[in-house]
């Protein structure tokens, strides 16, 4: 019952699972990336279980201006730093890399939970709430990197129907979202146009724009039940999947795991989720409630998003798949914000 006191078993175990099979299908392909990524995974529970010891309303005051840091982080990563295939995303730290962009995530979710906490849902607060989140979305989208800002986006909005915001007002903001998306389109880099051109119909170019959602569907497909086993998936080993590792490190695991691994991980997200959401409706407070759903926004969208590219029901967009894809900013930041939930259910 100690134990009980001290962690939120559950969220714990579920998302060990989730690290394990990502790091061992990563060390299928690498040993040295799954030993970087098992690293990851140490410093990501270390923040976890921290986060998850502090009383968050205790430091309601200082969440302005952590968010204003990360908001300052991303001003640098446009100045210092290093591009990777056409992106500034990361700032070197010596021996590794940090993305400021993940981080903004959890610091935005805090930031709306004291928002909302505090304000009703008036059409001003709303407009105040797309103010503060506003520039961090700007600051990712000219990096660019699209799929941290309907990332963000998602936040901002899962967290306005937390607060509840009336049926009439989201249904003027859907509305608002759909004429805005023509727009959209002009500000969306030449690589982004194709991959939404690609998705809509792959085999008009499958060596060029439609080739990463070709190969992707056929290492899904490949897998079949049980699939070709770990380390014998000839998409991924023979380089016909892109980004193996990351963006379609689902593709990945259904061509060697099959489809009773996808299953097994389908079924630990959805667990996972259904803890998170059990967990907020049983918070103490308005500020602890707006935190989990945020954490469940941001979740679910980034899992489903990423599963649905890569079976080819959605646009390729380089979200990756939480707590199992390669890299570091992104397996922390999400272990913190996991840490933030188990925080909140402390008094549930």
């Amino acid at each position: 019952m100690n134990l009980l006191k001290i962690v939120n078993l559950p969220i714990v175990l579920t998302s060990f699972l989730l690290v394990s099979i990502g790091v061992l299908v990563i060390y299928s392909s690498s040993a040295e990336l799954a030993i970087q990524q098992t690293i990851f995974t140490f410093a990501g529970l270390i923040f976890f279980f921290l986060v998850s010891q502090i009383e968050l309303s205790s430091i309601r005051s200082l969440i302005k201006p952590f968010y204003i840091f990360i908001a300052f982080l991303l001003v640098v990563v446009l100045i210092l730093g290093i591009e990777t295939r056409g992106s500034l995303r990361w700032i070197p730290l010596g021996i590794f890399n940090v993305q400021p962009s993940e981080f903004a995530k959890p610091a935005l979710i805090l930031l709306l939970a004291k928002f909302w906490s505090e304000k009703p849902a008036t059409w001003i607060n709303i407009f105040k709430s797309l103010l503060w989140t506003s520039p961090v979305m700007l600051l990712i989208f000219k990096q660019p990197d699209l799929g941290s800002t309907l990332t963000i986006t998602a936040i901002w909005l899962g967290m306005l129907i937390a607060a509840r915001v009336s049926f009439k007002k989201i249904i003027l903001l859907a509305l608002i979202f759909l004429m805005v998306i023509p727009v959209g389109w002009i500000f969306l880099q030449p690589y982004q146009k194709e991959r939404i051109v690609s998705f809509l119909a792959p085999q008009s170019d499958p060596l060029g724009k439609g080739y990463n959602v070709i190969q992707s569907t056929i290492a899904v497909g490949s897998g079949e039940l049980f699939g070709r086993g770990l380390g014998r998936g000839t998409q991924s080993r023979l380089q016909f999947l892109p980004e193996f590792r990351t963006d379609f490190i689902f593709a990945f695991i259904a061509e060697e795991m099959g489809f009773v691994g996808s299953m097994l991980i389908l079924s630990l997200y959805l667990f996972l989720l259904f803890c998170c959401l059990k967990l907020a409706f049983m918070a103490d407070s308005s500020f602890s409630f707006l935190i989990i759903l945020g954490v469940v926004s941001m979740f679910l969208f980034q899992t489903v998003v990423n599963i649905g590219m890569n079976i080819g029901v959605l646009p390729i967009t380089g979200i990756t798949l939480p707590l199992i894809s390669y890299g570091g900013s992104s397996l922390v930041a999400t272990l913190i914000s996991l840490g933030m939930v188990a925080s909140c259910a402390k008094k549930g």
